[in-house]
C-alpha cells in the first residue's frame, strides 16, 4: 500500500517533471503548504540559488493574523514575495506548486503574487 507521503512525493515530482520537460528559462516560484505555515521562494534552478522568500513566520506577519494557514496570510506572503522578486529584477517565473491542488491557499498566494506584478 502506497502511503500519503510516498503519493505526495509522486504528484510533486510529476508537477516539477513537467517544467522541467519543456525547459526552464526563468526562475521557479516554489510554494510549500506545511500546517500551520506556508513558505514561497523565488529558485532560479540553473544557478541553483534561491532569489527571493517569503513566509508565514516572519517577524513582519507575527501578530496580523490568528495563525500562519489562513488564506488571508498567505496572500500577504504572496505579495511579499512578489515585492521582493521584483526588487531583486525578476519579473516573470513559473509556478511549482509543489503537489498540492492549486486551491485555497495555494491559489490565494498565486493570486497575490500576480497582482503584486509577477506573471506567471
Amino acid at each position: 500500500m502506497i502511503s500519503k507521503q510516498e503519493r505526495y512525493e509522486f504528484r510533486k515530482m510529476r508537477s516539477r517533471n513537467n517544467l522541467f520537460e519543456h525547459g526552464i528559462k526563468r526562475p521557479r516560484l516554489s510554494v510549500y503548504r506545511g500546517n500551520k505555515y506556508i513558505y514561497a521562494q523565488v529558485v532560479d534552478d540553473i544557478k541553483g540559488a534561491t532569489l527571493a522568500a517569503a513566509c508565514s513566520l516572519e517577524k513582519e506577519m507575527k501578530g496580523k493574523f490568528k495563525s500562519g494557514k489562513s488564506i488571508d496570510s498567505a496572500k500577504v506572503v504572496g505579495a511579499l514575495l512578489a515585492k521582493r522578486a521584483i526588487a531583486k529584477g525578476v519579473t516573470e517565473v513559473c509556478f511549482d506548486r509543489g503537489g498540492r491542488i492549486y486551491h485555497g491557499r495555494i491559489k490565494a498566494l498565486a493570486d497575490a503574487a500576480r497582482e503584486a506584478g509577477l506573471k506567471f
